[in-house]
């Protein structure tokens, strides 16, 4: 996955993503600073989304693209995270298919549980198997771009500003897509107020 060479942490490890994007302009190798910096999440956020199998491919192009495109970055901003989600949300968008059967096959598959446990614990694993199926069911129905706004939020903890930058939308938009999609998944679950959007995708 790391199409980048490393450079020495001692060089640039102190510095803020914002400096280090400022320094690869002139030391192109210094970028993969905001590579190891980053992968991990930016992987995970895809594998979450478009499936493992296609993680690897797509994280490396996102940092590709990001890049290609270090010398248009805000080096004000401290952290790279968001823009980075946002390139990778850009991604996405073009596997929009993908990602909604990568949900379908989510909602149809149930692991299998042990026949030993006890009747309490199997009663929990399967009430949490219903939760994960109509949840990933009611992901695939939303709107893309209320798809990306709760997932950058319940899954990647960006705040309501960090999700704004990385969509490239008002705070108010934020706001609103989330709302509704938040009302949407829990119409979907029945109603239950009593767990909250981000708990019942937490291990998503």
């Amino acid at each position: 996955m790391n199409r980048f060479k490393r450079v020495k942490a001692v060089d640039v490890g102190t510095l803020t993503d914002g400096a280090v994007i400022e320094r690869s302009i002139r030391d192109s190798e210094s970028f993969a600073v905001i590579f190891d910096r980053h992968a991990p999440y930016i992987h995970r956020y895809l594998a979450r989304r478009l499936g493992a199998g296609i993680a690897d491919d797509l994280a490396a192009e996102t940092f590709l693209v990001a890049f290609r495109r270090r010398e248009r970055y805000d080096t004000a901003r401290p952290d790279a995270r968001p823009w980075l989600y946002g390139i990778a949300t850009n991604i996405v968008s073009q596997h929009r298919r993908e990602e909604e059967r990568e949900y379908r096959l989510r909602q149809a598959y149930v692991p299998a549980t042990s026949e030993a446990s006890h009747d309490d614990r199997v009663a929990t694993v399967v009430t949490a198997q219903s939760l994960r199926r109509m949840l990933f069911g009611a992901l695939a129905e939303l709107s893309t771009g209320d798809r990306d706004v709760l997932l950058l939020i319940a899954w990647e903890e960006l705040t309501y500003d960090e999700a704004a930058a990385a969509l490239g939308i008002p705070v108010g938009t934020v706001r609103s897509r989330l709302n509704r999609a938040r009302r949407l998944l829990r119409d979907a679950l029945g109603g239950d107020s009593t767990i909250t959007i981000e708990e019942a995708m937490s291990n998503g």
